[in-house]
C-alpha cells in the first residue's frame, strides 16, 4: 500500500508538519510512504500550456492508495497553500460532462485522512465548529473525485505550541497503523445503513413523545389529521439530524 501525506501550512515541522508525521510514523513498515510539502511549488492552474508541476503532483497523487490532506484552519478555512493546490488540481481530480458536473474519474475509490489545527480551545471548537469550514471543504472536493473518507483528526490550542502533545500524537500513530485495513474496504454501506436506522428509530420515538404532549392540549381524534401532524413532526426532525450528522457536526476534539 501507497501512503501520500499532503502538507498544506506554510511550515514543514510546525504542529500541522508533526500531525502529518505522527500518522506516517504508524503506517506499516511493509508499506510505502511519501509526503509533499505544497510550500515547495509554486502551484499554478492549467492555461493550456504544460504544466510540468501539476504533472508531477498528479502522477504522485495517482501511485497512493491513501492520501493523508493536512492544513490548518484560518479564519474558519482551511490555509490558502492547501486551498490553491485543491483549485488548481481541479481540472485534474475530477472530470466534467456536458453540463459541467464534476463527476469521479481516475482517483475513484482511492481512501483519505483529513488533518487541521486551530487556535481555539478545546470546548470552543466543540460548540462552535471552528474547523468545520476546512473539513467541508476537504470532504466536497475529495468526494466528487471519488475517494472514500477514513478519518479527521483535529488539533485545537494550537497557538504557540511547539510540541505535539503525547496524546495526539499516539491517535494518530494509531490512526496510521490502521490504514492498511480500512484502505481496503470498498465503503461504510453497513454502517451508514446502521447510523440510518438509528436515527429513523430516534425520530419515530421523539415523534410519538410529542404527538402525544401535544395531543394532551389539543386532542385529535381524527385520523388524518393525526396522520400528517406525525409525518410533519416526523420529517422535520430526521431533516435536522441528518443535517447537523451529514453538514455540520465533524470531529471536535
Amino acid at each position: 500500500m501507497k501512503v501520500l501525506g499532503i502538507l498544506g501550512s506554510h511550515q514543514r515541522d510546525g504542529v500541522n508538519g508533526q500531525l502529518l508525521q505522527a500518522v506516517l510514523a504508524g503506517v506499516g513498515p511493509e508499506d510505502d510512504v511519501s509526503t509533499i510539502f505544497l510550500n515547495d511549488f509554486q502551484i499554478l492552474p492549467d492555461t493550456g500550456q504544460p504544466n510540468p508541476v501539476l504533472d508531477q503532483l498528479e502522477q504522485q497523487l495517482l501511485a497512493a492508495d491513501v492520501w493523508v490532506l493536512v492544513a490548518p484552519t484560518y479564519w474558519g478555512a482551511m490555509s490558502g497553500v492547501m486551498k490553491n493546490f485543491l483549485d488548481c488540481m481541479r481540472g485534474r481530480l475530477v472530470r466534467f460532462n456536458h453540463v459541467g458536473d464534476a463527476l469521479p474519474d481516475r482517483f475513484k475509490g482511492k481512501s483519505y485522512v483529513t488533518i487541521s489545527s486551530c487556535y481555539a480551545s478545546g470546548l470552543e471548537e466543540f460548540v462552535t465548529g471552528m474547523t468545520d469550514g476546512t473539513f467541508r471543504t476537504f470532504d466536497k472536493v475529495l468526494s466528487a473525485a471519488g475517494l472514500l473518507k477514513i478519518r479527521e483528526v483535529v488539533q485545537t490550542n494550537s497557538f504557540g505550541l511547539k510540541t505535539l502533545p503525547m496524546k495526539k500524537r499516539t491517535e494518530c500513530q494509531q490512526i496510521g497503523a490502521s490504514l492498511h485495513h480500512k484502505a481496503k474496504r470498498t465503503d461504510d454501506t453497513v454502517k451508514r445503513y446502521g447510523q440510518l436506522f438509528g436515527m429513523v428509530a430516534c425520530a419515530t420515538l421523539i415523534t410519538m413523545l410529542l404527538q402525544r404532549l401535544v395531543n394532551m392540549v389539543l386532542p385529535v381524534t381524527q385520523f388524518w389529521a393525526n396522520y400528517v401532524s406525525f409525518v410533519l413532526i416526523f420529517f422535520i426532525l430526521l431533516a435536522s439530524v441528518l443535517r447537523f450528522f451529514t453538514v455540520v457536526k465533524h470531529r471536535r476534539h
